[in-house]
């Protein structure tokens, strides 16, 4: 069975303002960064087709460091889908000569109305084997967790 890694979470703002912080290039950089990193968003072409590169530095090497150097992890995002104000679905490939580290990791975000604002959940699948479970869902968690503060900012 294929690994599928889920996180989820319940926001204050409505869908439509969850969505918006998924095509904007500086609110993708200031929220997506798990604890523990800083990011830096790189040819931003955010609509289908288009994406972008993120930069995550390490604020401390990780042991073993990171999946691009010691300090950094370097992904490639490819925009599959745009659901306005529903759904996002990526193309994840990191730069990596570790080749368990390689190939392209689908992250699918959806936005769901609550009562109170949205429902945000992650599920990523055909997660790249060297990408430890326990770690990869503390930076889903994180990821969730910082949206929904900058949502709330």
């Amino acid at each position: 069975m294929p690994r599928i890694d889920r996180a989820v979470t319940d926001v204050s703002a409505p869908p439509e303002e969850v969505y918006a912080a998924f095509v904007d290039a500086d609110a993708l950089a200031a929220w997506l960064p798990p604890d523990g990193m800083t990011g830096e968003i790189a040819e931003a072409d955010l609509r289908v087709g288009g994406g972008f590169t993120m930069t995550l530095r390490y604020d401390e090497a990780p042991e073993g460091g990171g999946k691009t150097t010691e300090r950094t992890d370097v992904s490639r995002v490819a925009i599959d889908e745009l659901v306005e104000p529903e759904r996002v679905v990526w193309g994840v490939e990191f730069d990596s000569d570790d080749p368990d580290t390689a190939g392209r990791m689908t992250m699918t975000w959806t936005f769901t109305a609550r009562d109170e604002g949205a429902r945000v959940a992650i599920d990523a699948t055909d997660v790249p084997p060297a990408i430890d479970v326990e770690a990869h869902q503390q930076g889903l968690d994180a990821s969730l967790a910082n949206l929904a503060a900058w949502l709330e900012a």
